[in-house]
């Protein structure tokens, strides 16, 4: 399952607050494609299935699939807003290469 850092948590939850839906919830898959073979996703979703992995970050709550949350796990998702970095960014150990865009690993 991907962890969120406190400055990811607060940029999300401005997000929802601004959405109008405390009912959303942080979508966070990897799905086939990309340049170097898996791209992450990331959306608002209030559908959650059964197997679905969640877990709350203060007041957000992330919702991964099963099959996402293994090539997720230990994975981290970080939220910069500066001159050199802005936007979010997953850290991933499971990554053995990333392309350059840094939306995409294998």
């Amino acid at each position: 399952m991907i962890t969120l850092t406190d400055a990811a948590t607060t940029k999300v939850a401005q997000l929802i607050e601004a959405e109008g839906e405390e009912s959303l919830a942080l979508r966070v898959a990897v799905r086939p494609g990309g340049c170097s073979g898996f791209a992450y996703e990331m959306f608002f979703d209030t559908d959650v299935a059964a197997d679905d992995l969640t877990q709350e970050f203060g007041d957000v709550r992330v919702v991964v699939d099963q099959s996402s949350a293994q090539l997720l796990h230990g994975a981290t998702l970080d939220y910069k807003d500066g001159l050199d970095e802005s936007g979010f960014a997953i850290t991933n150990p499971n990554a053995q290469r990333t392309c350059g865009c840094g939306q995409s690993f294998s």
